[in-house]
């Protein structure tokens, strides 16, 4: 029953990421929107420009350092071990992040655009290949980490080329950011493991979903509420739900220690 599961939920990996690319790259070079950078809160606060929007990614920083502390103690088993490098990898990314976007915000442009998305990409890619690692096959995770991280800075690279030849092509990008995002919840679902983090990835991509959701409603957020715009819950979000995660990963540490 396990290997129908796992076969099916091959074929329907292999459809996907075929329909996804076919779908994305056959439509017209998706634009960067210049009115993207106008973002709704742009208050001055402390001499620092877009201050909320900067300050909210310090969020990531905390969940990274969270990630790097409690790795290290909770090793009970053989398989985590060998690819801790890949969560350390992952956290260090995520850390990445916040200086990405913290430097985008001071001054929103293209220019800046490429150090918050580049980061962004990494922390995808690795979330991606931990995922494989945990469900699929440690030894496939180990064979695609760098050919994922080296497509996702392609898709950003790719990217600032267009720009810079007046092309504006973000179709590699959206691949990039969302093919990870179809792919994860049929690895859950059908990759099934015995003690696993399920719930804290579940919970990740919530968290993901509802960050996308306060980014698109960015103007309306902060005209309702006032004190926050969207797109700085879309930080506090974003970093809750690897917060979620990491919790996620120290409960099955303590269980499998639990164990010995």
């Amino acid at each position: 029953m396990n290997l129908t599961r796992k076969k099916l939920g091959s074929i329907l990996i292999a459809i996907v990421t075929v329909f996804a690319v076919i779908l994305v790259m056959q439509q017209q070079p998706i634009v960067q929107d210049s009115s993207y950078h106008q973002f709704s809160d742009q208050r001055l606060l402390l001499g620092m420009a877009n201050f909320f929007n900067v300050f909210s990614n310090l969020a990531f920083v905390l969940v990274a350092i969270y990630g790097i502390v409690t790795l290290y103690p909770f090793t009970p088993s053989r398989y985590l071990f060998e690819i801790r490098y890949l969560y350390l990898l992952f956290y260090i990314a995520v850390a990445l992040v916040a200086l990405g976007s913290g430097y985008y915000h001071l001054q929103p442009d293209n220019q800046s655009l490429f150090w918050d998305r580049l980061p962004m990409t990494m922390a995808f890619m690795l979330l991606f290949a931990v995922i494989v690692a945990e469900y699929v096959s440690i030894r496939l995770a180990k064979f695609i980490c760098w050919p994922l991280l080296a497509i996702g800075a392609f898709s950003v690279l790719y990217w600032q080329y267009s720009e810079i030849n007046g092309i504006s092509d973000l179709r590699i990008y959206v691949l990039v950011q969302f093919l990870p995002m179809l792919i994860i919840p049929i690895i859950l679902v059908f990759f099934t493991k015995k003690r696993s983090a399920t719930l804290g990835y579940w919970q990740l991509l919530v968290a993901y979903l509802l960050a996308k959701l306060c980014e698109y409603f960015d103007q309306e957020i902060y005209t309702l509420l006032g004190a926050i715009s969207g797109h700085s819950l879309k930080h506090l979000l974003a970093a809750a739900g690897i917060g979620l995660l990491i919790r996620a990963y120290q409960h099955r540490e303590l269980n499998a220690a639990g164990e010995r």
